[in-house]
Order: C-alpha cells, then sequence, then structure tokens
C-alpha cells in the first residue's frame, strides 16, 4: 500500500506548502493555510477508450487548420445567449457565479427546462422533491430535462454514459468529491480535480458543461484561482438580493467578447427577459426635477440610455461629502475640480451626491457630461429640460472629449424619443437626416449657458 502524501495549501488562494505557516505569501491572508491528503489512485474517472488507429497529435501549419466557425447552441435565452457570444459552444466548460440567492440555480433551472437538448441538471445542493417545486413555478412540463441529485463524480459519470446527455449543468461544483481525491468536497483539491474530470470529459465528447460556482465575501469565485483559468467562460450573476432586477455579466469568454451585458427582472415565475433596459434604467415622472440627466451609454454592442441623479447642498458639519453609487468616486472628485477651476462653479464647500439609477455600475466615460448636467442642475435648482440627453467625456481643462461609436447612441437616444442630444463639437458624426438635434459643445460653459441661460 502507497504511502499517503499530504500537502499544505492556502484555501483563499491556493498556493501550496511544504509545512504549515501562519500567513500565505501569496494573498497575504492569515490562518487559511490547511492540510490535505493529495495521493491518487492510479485510474482516473473520466477515460475515453483509445481506437487502434489512434495517433498523438502532430504540429500543424496556421494555414492548414480548418478554420470553419463551430455551430452553437441556440439557448433559447437571447441575453444568455449575447453574453455568451451567440450561444453555447460544444465542449466548452462555462462557470456561473454569485451571491447566495441571486438566482443562479433558478437560471439554469429555467433554461434547462426550455432546451431544446438533452440536458442532466446535477445538483448536490437540493432534493429533486425541491427542484420539482421550483420547476412548476417556472415551466410546468419538460421532456428533456433530467434531475440528478448526486455529489460523487463516479456516479454522475455513470449516470451520463447511460443517458448521453447534450448538455451538463452542476449546481455546484463547490459540492463534488471524487473517490481518488480523499478530503472534504470543497476543498482546494477536491475542486481542482474534479473540474479536472469535467474538463476532460466536456472535450472528449463535446459535450457542455456549465458549472454553479460559490463566492467569497469580496465578491471573488470560491476555490483556487486556477478554476477560472481552467474554464472556458466565467459569467458573473449580479445584483441586488432588495430589488428585482439582475444583471449577468461575462468576465471571461474563449468564444465572444467579454463586454455583454445581458438584464433579467425577478419575478415569481422566474427570472424574464428585459429586452429594452431603458425601461427600467430611466423613471417615469409627471413632473421635471433639478439634479437628474440622461446620459447614453454602451455596454458591448448594446447602447443603454441611464438617468443620473445627483443632489448639491450645503455643508452642515464643515467637512464636505462626496458619495457616488454605481460611479467611480475618484472620478467625481476630479469633475468636481474641474467645475470649480475652469467653470467657476463653488462646489468645494458642497456636499454631493450621486446616483446612477437601477442599481447599476458605469465605467463608460461619455456619461462625464450627464453627471456635470445633474451637479449644476441641483446646484442652481433648475430642472435640465425634458427631452435632453448627454453622450460627452469630460477633460481636466474643461473641454468636452469626443467619444466613441458616437452614432448609434444619437440613434438610441432619437429611437427613444428625445430631441436633443449633447455631443462633443469634435466628434465625427456620419449620420444624416435624423430627427434628434445635436448640439455640439465644445467646453462646461457651453453646456451650462444652453441649459441654464
Amino acid at each position: 500500500m502507497s504511502k499517503v502524501k499530504t500537502s499544505f495549501f492556502c484555501q483563499n488562494c491556493g498556493t501550496q506548502y511544504a509545512k504549515w505557516q501562519g500567513q500565505c505569501n501569496a494573498c497575504k491572508e492569515w490562518n487559511t493555510i490547511a492540510e490535505e491528503i493529495i495521493q491518487k489512485q492510479e485510474k482516473v474517472a473520466w477515460k475515453s477508450e483509445p481506437t487502434p488507429s489512434s495517433k498523438a497529435p502532430r504540429p500543424l501549419k496556421i494555414t492548414e487548420i480548418d478554420s470553419a466557425q463551430e455551430v452553437r447552441m441556440d439557448t433559447t435565452d437571447g441575453e444568455l445567449n449575447r453574453v455568451l457570444g451567440g450561444g453555447i459552444v460544444p465542449g466548452s466548460l462555462t462557470l456561473l457565479g454569485g451571491e447566495p440567492g441571486i438566482g443562479k440555480s433558478t437560471l439554469l433551472l429555467q433554461i434547462s427546462l426550455k432546451l431544446p437538448y438533452k440536458t442532466l441538471y446535477v445538483s448536490g445542493e437540493e432534493s429533486q422533491k425541491q427542484i420539482k417545486m421550483r420547476a412548476e413555478r417556472i415551466t410546468p412540463n419538460s421532456d428533456n430535462c433530467y434531475i440528478l441529485t448526486e455529489t460523487k463524480t463516479q456516479n454522475i459519470f455513470k449516470q451520463i454514459e447511460t443517458m448521453q446527455p447534450e448538455i451538463v449543468i452542476i449546481d455546484s461544483i463547490q459540492t463534488l468529491h471524487t473517490d481518488y481525491i480523499e478530503s472534504t468536497a470543497g476543498s482546494i483539491s477536491q475542486i481542482r480535480e474534479t473540474t479536472a474530470e469535467l474538463i476532460k470529459f466536456a472535450k472528449e465528447t463535446g459535450t457542455p458543461v456549465i458549472l454553479i460556482g460559490h463566492i467569497t465575501k469580496d465578491g471573488n469565485i470560491a476555490g483556487p484561482k486556477i478554476l477560472e483559468h481552467m474554464v472556458d467562460t466565467v459569467l458573473q450573476f449580479e445584483g441586488d438580493r432588495n430589488h428585482i432586477y439582475r444583471i449577468l455579466r461575462s468576465l471571461k469568454n474563449r468564444f465572444g467578447s467579454t463586454s455583454e451585458l445581458g438584464i433579467y427582472e425577478m419575478l415569481g415565475s422566474g427570472l424574464r427577459e428585459v429586452s429594452n433596459p431603458s425601461e427600467i434604467l430611466i423613471s417615469h415622472k409627471d413632473e421635471e426635477l433639478s439634479g437628474t440627466a440622461i446620459a447614453t451609454t454602451l455596454e458591448g454592442m448594446r447602447p443603454l440610455m441611464i438617468e443620473i441623479q445627483a443632489l448639491v447642498s450645503t455643508a452642515v458639519y464643515g467637512t464636505p461629502q462626496r458619495s457616488t453609487t454605481g460611479y467611480n468616486a475618484k472620478r467625481l472628485n476630479m469633475i468636481l475640480a474641474v467645475l470649480e477651476k475652469r467653470a467657476g462653479f463653488r462646489l468645494g464647500a458642497k456636499d454631493v451626491f450621486l446616483n446612477v439609477t437601477g442599481g447599476i455600475s458605469v465605467d463608460d466615460p461619455a456619461i462625464d457630461l450627464a453627471v456635470v448636467a445633474a451637479i449644476l442642475s441641483s446646484n442652481e435648482d433648475i430642472p435640465v429640460t425634458k427631452g435632453f440627453c448627454f453622450a460627452g467625456e469630460v477633460g481636466l481643462s474643461g473641454e468636452i472629449r469626443p467619444v466613441n461609436r458616437v452614432d448609434q447612441r444619437i440613434q438610441e437616444a432619437e429611437k427613444l424619443g428625445f430631441d436633443t442630444i449633447f455631443v462633443s463639437k469634435y466628434n465625427k458624426i456620419t449620420l444624416k437626416n435624423t430627427g434628434i438635434k445635436i448640439e455640439l459643445v465644445a467646453k462646461i460653459e457651453d453646456v451650462a449657458s444652453i441649459l441654464f441661460g
């Protein structure tokens, strides 16, 4: 009998050590290093039978490689298809992370119930009856979805060989364990080994596998960082559990763009796709209020209209506060300094609060001009004219800089019924005969004089 081998792993980042120590040298966390058994048996969990004619792969010239586009599997979910880059690629491994209770299991169960493919949904967290109760709220009947409650990979692969599914969903990777690693489920060794077995299965059979992953208190996917390197696609499902809207982002995608965004609305009957996000990002009000401005932003290929809200008031306690929600606080400080230095607005002794409605975070610098308009509107207590929207970046000298894909932003604003859009005069606009008025501005002072006279 072979001697049991052990090693020490950091439970936070996965770094391996020969002996125990108090602090991890890689991530600087304390008391995260634990001993794990790493002695493995010789056999592996998933092994395809080699054919007599099989040969070792040989190197090919790049011109000899077949460049035929991979046929994708339609998920019947427009938002998920967009984020994945057009659908699920056969043989791919996708990892979906998110906070507890955000709706990860609901999203994948809903998709598995609607897929036209034979789908195996493996759950290590819920019983078959629990899943059935949730499934009845979403879709009453589905003949393509099979539910398996199992955590041992050897048993899962036996069922896979029996039923030959076209898609496999694992909920969640932290609950799986294999007999060939003697450590608890969810440990570094188990996550690494079970994921490696699933990758081998996916690549050899061409069956796509979707994994659900837990996240840590910092918002990162639990387990070793190598888990994110091993899979083909990493998706993040985020949002506030107190709000009904959920956002699906792509953090890594070997088959598409990582800048796409999917938006869902959480209902009692499951998740509804939001095809027009501007309907939830712009509040509907009867009267005009100061401190609000509409910005045009882009998430991947999708243009969005978002509402910026600002509140400027006299600092009560002497030290002015700067608070932001969904916007970079340092960028707000920079814009306030530009308004003070270049445009002469005295905001140094005033509290400034900024909010992006809808609960989303925006990094697009093109919303700077809307931020300026909202702040000045609140400071002057004069509402921005209804029907105005903004797309421009603010520079340190107070100039309005051009933004990318301005034509697409203008078309979106026109489609939603806005009558005037403010853009930089240095933008090259190719659109002709538009129904929206394009106001070209060069400096912050130009915007302030048009808005507030």
